[in-house]
């Protein structure tokens, strides 16, 4: 080759390298980047297990990609601590290019982030938390609770215990946000005498204190929100006490991530949601069947409602793209897309109208315990604060 070739060797490749830069469609796309920020340590880290294995679930059936996008998962462990995570969703988004956020677990940590994540411009889409700070005047345009209000569920455990001729029960949940929302709902529609409301730090696993008092009081049935190891305690403890004669309903305490260490003790315990594994609608079954065979378990509510929020995305991202931010959050709201509940959409709030069903613990033919689905209690459901929500 002559220094006359090597030169416009060199130049071209020089304008091919310029215009690579220049061009989009000739460089490596970056991929499209999407924050997982749950509680992965401490004693409650098996509900963020969850919900992470059910959006990686989801990003496997896709193929790996978002919209036709490649797409990066950033997952990340919240540690339950409000500040930290605070720190952690902004740097998801500011640093790491986050697009997305999927979280959080804890109520009070999504009050942390809400502000970090969508003022760095990112959209926070909740799998599990659905705080009622959020739901009414304080709602945000660019938060979408892909999974229930805090209080939905427990609204109808109330009209359950209204027919079952519960005329006094005590309630008992961690004293934070959604221990508060969860009462609170319970007390909306429940007609008959609260006796007690008892109140426990987070994280608590020592109820001997509360169980005497219910054992004095003895209510005609309690009602107990404690996810993750508190409701495993609590549970156990409540047997152990001798207190299995007075009915035990709940929300989030007896599900499948405690099932598999309270077993017989939670048999025939009731309690409401939007979704159980064996819920009879189309893509269901295929999801359960999934989960277990990757992760050798089965899924709970929180895996559950993480896959449909990565199919949400997947469906926003392929209708709309990502360039334009308005017509990106205009498909997240009415998009269509698959889910493991059946009928779906989002409210004014941007908190899902959905059916509720009451559930009961069973042992499956597998020998696992887990939740099922016994009867439609509510259609359509839209939560008690929507009305108040003005944001557009």
């Amino acid at each position: 080759m002559t220094d006359r070739d090597f030169r416009m060797l060199r130049s071209t490749l020089s304008a091919l390298a310029l215009a690579a830069v220049a061009l989009p469609g000739l460089a490596a796309a970056e991929p499209l980047k999407v924050g997982v920020l749950l509680t992965l340590s401490g004693p409650p880290a098996v509900l963020g297990e969850h919900a992470r294995d059910g959006a990686l679930l989801a990003l496997k059936k896709l193929g790996g990609t978002l919209g036709g996008m490649e797409a990066e998962f950033l997952v990340t462990d919240a540690e339950g601590k409000p500040d930290i995570a605070a720190q952690k969703a902004r740097r998801l988004v500011e640093s790491d290019g986050a697009e997305f956020v999927i979280g959080p677990i804890f109520s009070n940590v999504m009050a942390a982030i809400a502000g970090p994540v969508t003022e760095a411009g990112a959209f926070l889409l909740s799998p599990n938390s659905g705080p009622s700070v959020l739901a009414g005047e304080g709602c945000n345009t660019d938060i979408f609770v892909v999974s229930y209000q805090n209080d939905q569920p427990d609204q109808v455990m109330g009209e359950y215990a209204n027919g079952a001729g519960y005329g006094n029960v005590v309630l008992i949940a961690p004293n934070y946000q959604a221990g508060m929302d969860h009462l609170g709902g319970f007390k909306r529609t429940y007609e008959g005498t609260v006796t007690s409301e008892l109140l426990t730090q987070l994280g608590q696993l020592d109820y001997s204190a509360e169980l005497a008092q219910i054992a004095a009081f003895q209510p005609d049935a309690v009602y107990a929100f404690l996810p993750g190891g508190m409701g495993v305690n609590f549970v156990k403890q409540y047997a152990q006490a001798g207190l299995s004669g007075i009915p035990m309903m709940s929300s989030f305490t007896t599900d499948e991530t405690t099932l598999p260490a309270m077993q017989d003790a939670a048999l025939g315990m009731y309690s409401s949601g939007s979704w159980a594994p064996d819920l009879d609608v189309p893509g269901n079954a295929e999801f359960v069947a999934e989960f277990i065979a990757e992760y050798g378990r089965v899924p709970a509510s929180y895996a559950a409602y993480a896959y449909d929020t990565v199919m949400l995305i997947d469906a926003a991202v392929a209708a709309a793209g990502t360039e334009d931010r308005d017509a990106l959050r205009e498909a997240l709201k009415t998009v269509d897309f698959p889910t493991v509940r059946g009928k779906f959409s989002f409210g004014a709030n941007q908190f899902p109208v959905q059916d509720f069903y009451l559930t009961e613990v069973v042992q499956r033919e597998d020998g696992a315990y887990a939740t099922s689905a016994k009867e439609l209690v509510v259609a359509d459901y839209v939560d008690a604060y929507a009305g108040a929500c003005t944001a557009d």
